[in-house]
C-alpha cells in the first residue's frame, strides 16, 4: 500500500486551465450567437469527455503505481490490437479509416496508441542491461515505435503517425547518440532545399561547398575521402527527393508542403485553410475581438476550426494576449513535466513522464505552426483544446497517469525496489 502520495497541483492546475480554454474555444467555434449553452453541442460533449477523464484519473490514483510498470507491455499490445481492428471495422471520416464507431460515439485508437507506446518504451529502456550499443535493444525500440506508426499510416492518417517521432526526444535524453538526431535534421534540410532550388542546383552547391572545404583542409589528406563520401551521399539523397515527393506523398500532402514553402500559391485550394487562418489570427490584433465576436469564427471561413484549427479562434477572439497565455500555459506544463521526470527515482517513471512532455511539445509546435503557416497542414489536434473525445480522453489519462507515477515518489524513497 502506497503512503504519503502527493499530487502535483501545479501540473494539475495547468491541465485544468488549458482544458477550460479549450472548452470555451470549442463553444465559440461551434455556437451561433448563443444558439445553445456551454453544456450543449460540441462544447457540452467536450465537458463530458473531460469529466470522464477526471473520473478515470481518480481510478488511476486508486491503483498502485507498480500496476502500470507490471502491465505496461500488455497495455501496449492491447492498444496495438485495437489499431489492427480499425483496419477491418473502422469507419472512414475525412479520408482516414481511423475511427471505431460505438453507438453515437466514435473512438480514435491512434490517440491512445501514444499512451501505450510510452509504456512500452519506458519498460524496455528501464530494463536492466539495456544499451544503445546493442543491436537487439535498438531493434526492440525501433519495432515498438514503427509498429503503431505503420498501422496508423495504413489508416490514412499520416499526421498522427508523425507524432511518434517525438519519442526521439526521449531517446536522446536517455543516451541515444545525437548523431541520429543531427542526421534527421540534415535530411529535412536537404529535402526542403531540394524542393526549393531543385536537385541539380542543390548538387552543384554541394560540390562547390566540398571544393571550398577542401581548399581550407587540403593539407589534411585524412578528411578528403570522408568528405567526398559524405558529399556523394548528400547528392544521391537530393536526387531521390523528387522521386519520393512524387511517389510517396499523396497529392494533397504535396500541395500543402508546396504552399508552406511558397512554391505555389493556392489560396482557394490547398492553401485555403492556412490563408484564412492567418487572416483570422491577424485580425485579432493585440487583445482580440472578444469572446463570441470573431467574424471569421462565426462566418465558418475555416473548415475544421473547432479541431485542427482551433488556435484561430483563440487568436481572433483573444488576440495576441490570449494566444500568448495559451502557449505559455503549454510551455509551463511541458517544463513542469520535465521537472517531475527529473525528480523521479525510478527510470520507468522518468521515461514515461518525459514521453508525455515530448508528445505535448510536438503537438503544440506542429499545430500552432501549421495555423500560422510555418508548418505543413498535417492534421493533428492541439492537446486538451481541439474538439475530440478521443484526444481529450487520451491526454487526460496520460496526464493523470504521469501525476500518479510522480505522486508515488515518496514510496520509492522508502522502498528498496528502485
Amino acid at each position: 500500500m502506497e503512503t504519503k502520495s502527493r499530487i502535483d497541483f501545479i501540473a494539475l492546475f495547468l491541465f485544468v486551465a488549458i482544458t477550460c480554454i479549450g472548452i470555451a474555444s470549442v463553444y465559440s467555434a461551434t455556437s451561433e450567437a448563443g444558439a445553445f449553452t456551454l453544456l450543449e453541442g460540441r462544447s457540452g460533449k467536450q465537458i463530458m469527455w473531460f469529466g470522464v477523464s477526471v473520473f478515470l484519473g481518480i481510478i488511476i490514483f486508486i491503483l498502485n503505481a507498480q500496476f502500470f510498470e507490471a502491465f505496461s507491455m500488455y497495455i501496449y499490445i492491447a492498444l496495438m490490437l485495437l489499431l489492427v481492428a480499425v483496419l477491418f471495422i473502422g469507419a472512414d471520416i475525412n479520408g482516414a479509416r481511423s475511427w471505431i464507431r460505438i453507438g453515437s460515439f466514435s473512438l480514435q485508437p491512434s490517440e491512445f496508441a501514444k499512451y501505450g507506446t510510452a509504456f512500452a518504451i519506458s519498460s524496455i529502456l528501464s530494463t536492466i542491461g539495456f544499451s544503445w550499443e546493442k543491436k537487439a535493444d535498438i531493434l526492440k525500440i525501433a519495432a515498438i515505435v514503427l509498429i503503431p506508426m505503420g498501422l496508423i499510416v495504413l489508416q490514412g492518417d499520416t499526421g498522427s503517425a508523425l507524432v511518434f517521432l517525438s519519442f526521439f526526444i526521449v531517446f536522446y535524453r536517455e543516451g541515444l547518440t545525437p548523431n541520429i538526431l543531427v542526421l534527421g535534421i540534415a535530411a529535412i534540410v536537404i529535402f526542403v532545399l531540394t524542393l526549393v532550388f531543385g536537385s541539380l542546383a542543390f548538387s552543384i552547391g554541394t560540390v562547390l561547398c566540398l571544393l571550398v572545404f577542401y581548399a581550407f583542409t587540403y593539407t589534411n589528406k585524412k578528411v578528403l575521402l570522408p568528405s567526398i563520401a559524405i558529399a556523394a551521399v548528400v547528392i544521391l539523397f537530393s536526387l531521390s527527393v523528387q522521386f519520393l515527393f512524387d511517389n510517396v506523398l499523396q497529392s494533397h500532402q504535396q500541395k500543402r508542403i508546396q504552399v508552406t514553402l511558397n512554391l505555389i500559391e493556392d489560396n482557394q485550394g490547398a492553401g485555403y485553410n492556412v490563408n484564412q487562418s492567418k487572416i483570422a489570427i491577424g485580425s485579432g490584433g493585440f487583445s482580440g475581438k472578444g469572446f463570441l465576436n470573431g467574424s471569421h469564427t462565426k462566418g465558418d471561413f475555416i473548415p475544421e476550426q473547432e479541431t485542427d484549427f482551433i488556435f484561430c479562434t483563440i487568436g481572433e477572439e483573444g488576440g495576441w494576449v490570449l494566444s500568448s497565455i495559451t502557449i505559455l500555459l503549454f510551455v509551463l506544463l511541458v517544463l513542469r513535466l520535465f521537472h517531475l521526470a527529473g525528480r523521479a527515482k525510478k527510470k520507468f517513471k522518468r521515461i514515461f513522464i518525459y514521453s508525455l512532455a515530448s508528445i505535448i511539445f510536438f503537438h503544440l509546435m506542429v499545430n500552432v505552426g501549421m495555423t500560422i503557416g510555418l508548418m505543413p497542414v498535417i492534421g493533428i489536434p492541439l492537446p486538451l483544446i481541439s474538439y475530440g473525445g478521443s484526444s481529450i480522453l487520451a491526454f487526460g489519462i496520460f496526464i493523470f497517469t504521469a501525476l500518479k507515477l510522480d505522486a508515488s515518489r515518496v514510496y520509492d524513497l522508502q522502498s528498496h525496489y528502485i
